[in-house]
């Protein structure tokens, strides 16, 4: 049988900590070779309403320490960014999330589960987050400055403090209803005994004295000066240019001050026309030598490390959570599969409705390709 995993699934069975791991375990494959992973691919299609687009994000790729491949496949309706309204937004008319993974056994090339992605999708860009940050922000980073207040900001708000002692949170969102609901929201979740998080008056206050700043939002230009950023701070951010528009949450002044600029894969970088690197690299202004894939901080290929505070280092460490990966469903989605079924999840299809009967042709000499 092939298993159906819900979200509701996934929130119970599959913790913070285990999606942290999962990724560790997924970047440092990709690293070495043995994870494979393509360049997602996403598009926009003609709508019946002239103000609407269809959109499609499509990944493929597998983890071989998991035995799993995967196809991440979703759907849905979006309104892009206009002069007027400067955010692109998720419109489903049936108000659903039309995504999923499909996990493939790598030994048997079977489908083992259909798994809802929605609530794994923010898990795995907070979790691979957290695994930035945790390889490379000091020890003791005890100050987050936070911009957003959305499913992604409330997902690197947890993964952060599942690793980090982080005692404070500035908060910043111009949506003054929604930051008052996150800041609400976030104190009785109690992520972390002790942290306090806290509405930050405007986005100066979330740089200022942060050890580490998060971006996490759908803003589609710069969300603060590079030039207040102060040395020795870690910047991370989620948003990013891809065939289908172009954005960047930080200013080229971020860039220029990032002594490195870690990537998820350099790869997608390239294939998905990530302009506001690509082209300050291609220019000159960056060197090539100064991005580096996370893959090679997770296996120590790549030694990086915020200097203590008070050090005198000048300059900023960078993470530019820069693009989905398969690897990272396939990881999780290993996970959660083998936890499903120790559980013994009830939700399932027969596994050859998903796929052709080839008896015959075997049985007569024959191979067919798919």
């Amino acid at each position: 049988m092939t298993l159906i995993i819900t979200d509701d699934d996934v929130r119970r069975l599959f913790t913070m900590e285990d999606c942290i791991e999962a990724m560790r375990v997924a970047f440092a494959d990709f690293a070495k070779g043995e994870a494979v992973n393509r360049p997602r691919m996403r598009y926009v299609a003609k709508h019946p309403d002239p103000a609407l687009r269809y959109f499609a994000n499509v990944h493929i790729g597998a983890v071989p320490s998991y035995g799993i491949a995967c196809v991440r496949a979703g759907s849905t309706i979006l309104r892009p960014a206009t002069p007027e309204n400067p955010y692109r937004t998720y419109e489903s008319p049936t108000q659903f999330n039309w995504g999923f993974a499909i996990l493939f056994s790598i030994e048997t090339a079977e489908p083992l589960a259909l798994l809802h992605e929605f609530h794994l999708s923010g898990m795995r860009v907070g979790a691979t987050t957290a695994m930035a940050v945790d390889q490379m922000a000091r020890d003791d980073a005890a100050t987050l400055g936070l911009f957003g207040t959305g499913k992604q900001a409330s997902a690197a708000l947890e993964a952060i403090a599942c690793i980090r002692p982080i005692s404070r949170v500035n908060v910043y969102s111009p949506n003054q209803e929604h930051l008052r609901d996150f800041v609400a929201r976030m104190n009785r979740n109690n992520f972390r005994s002790g942290m306090e998080v806290v509405a930050a008056k405007d986005a100066r206050s979330v740089v200022a004295g942060a050890d580490v700043v998060v971006c996490a939002t759908n803003s589609m230009s710069a969300l603060f000066d590079g030039d207040w950023l102060e040395d020795g701070q870690m910047v991370v951010t989620t948003a990013n240019s891809d065939v289908t528009n172009k954005r960047s949450e930080v200013d080229q002044r971020t860039f220029e001050r990032a002594t490195a600029v870690v990537v998820n894969d350099w790869e997608t970088v390239v294939d998905n026309k990530q302009s506001e690197l690509l082209d300050l690299v291609e220019g000159g202004v960056i060197p090539q030598s100064r991005v580096v894939e996370l893959g090679d901080v997770a296996t120590g290929e790549a030694k990086l490390r915020q200097p203590p505070r008070g050090a005198g280092e000048k300059g900023i460490l960078y993470f530019k959570n820069n693009s989905g990966l398969a690897i990272q469903f396939a990881a999780a989605g290993g996970l959660i599969y083998k936890k499903a079924l120790a559980e013994g999840v009830e939700k399932s299809i027969p596994r050859e409705w998903l796929g052709t009967d080839l008896s015959a042709l075997f049985a007569a000499g024959f191979r067919p390709s798919p």
